[in-house]
């Protein structure tokens, strides 16, 4: 029998690398799968590479209760159900100190990465099957400093608190809830991340942050798509209210 037979999930940030193919892993062990994210383009161009009847999407911006709560209903509406929940759509802000830090875009960050996560888990929660399961994306971040990236940091730290308390309020449910914590990843954020942090210069950033990491590489999106169905299977049945670090040793030093 398939991992995920007869299970219905959600992806948050589901056009993105990670959320594209953590779908095609619950695709293949048996899934129903919505995406969402907040360009319908992305969304249709992931779909169309999916390939299944299995795979629905939905617009919308995680940081706007109405629109979240949209994705749920339709999702309940549509697939019948929510049995996995992987809350995983955030963004990385800028790369500047705390002194030179733009509060708008630190609000903006703040907005995404922590609000939409608790949203997320807010009204999901409710409609959830006993015995499912909330994955949450936090980040090598969430557990360690970073220069110039306080924004980024602080959200990442916050969703650690977000899913504690979820754990801990399911857990009657025998819903096990659980947070992601990747090193770099070799995708589109690090890119951006890259570049802000010395415009022209990405690639010698990125020899900077592989240098950090006992592995000396990033980590692919299918390595942290595999960690996310491990948990959002019933081989985790006993794993909750924990921090699951996939980062090649970084914060080991």
């Amino acid at each position: 029998m398939k991992k995920l037979e007869n299970k219905i999930a959600i992806i948050t940030g589901g056009a993105g690398s990670i959320g594209k193919i953590t779908a095609k892993l619950f695709l293949d062990e048996g899934a129903k799968v919505m995406l969402v994210d907040l360009s319908e383009d992305a969304l249709k161009k992931a779909v169309i590479e999916l390939n299944t009847a299995n795979v629905k999407f939905c617009v919308a911006d995680v940081s706007k209760a109405i629109e979240v709560e949209n994705y749920i209903n339709e999702t309940v509406k549509v697939l019948g159900k929510i049995d996995v929940f992987f809350n995983n759509a955030g963004i990385e802000g800028v790369v500047k100190p705390i002194s030179d830090y733009p509060e708008e875009v630190f609000d903006k960050v703040i907005s995404v990465n922590v609000k939409g996560i608790w949203l997320g888990n807010k009204y999901a929660l409710p409609h959830m099957k006993d015995g499912g399961s909330i994955i949450m994306t936090s980040s090598v971040a969430g557990i360690l400093g970073f220069a110039n990236l306080s924004a980024y940091v602080t959200s990442k730290h916050a969703v650690v608190g977000i899913m504690r308390t979820t754990a801990i309020e399911a857990a009657p449910r025998k819903i096990r809830v659980n947070s992601v914590h990747p090193a770099p990843v070799n995708n589109r954020m690090m890119r951006s991340i890259e570049e802000s942090a010395s415009p022209g210069h990405a690639e010698e950033v990125q020899k900077q942050f592989e240098a950090t990491i006992p592995l000396e590489r990033y980590a692919e999106p299918i390595e942290i798509a595999k960690l996310v169905l491990f948990l959002a299977s019933d081989d985790s049945q006993y794993i909750t209210g924990t921090t699951q670090v996939i980062d090649g040793g970084m914060s080991a030093q």
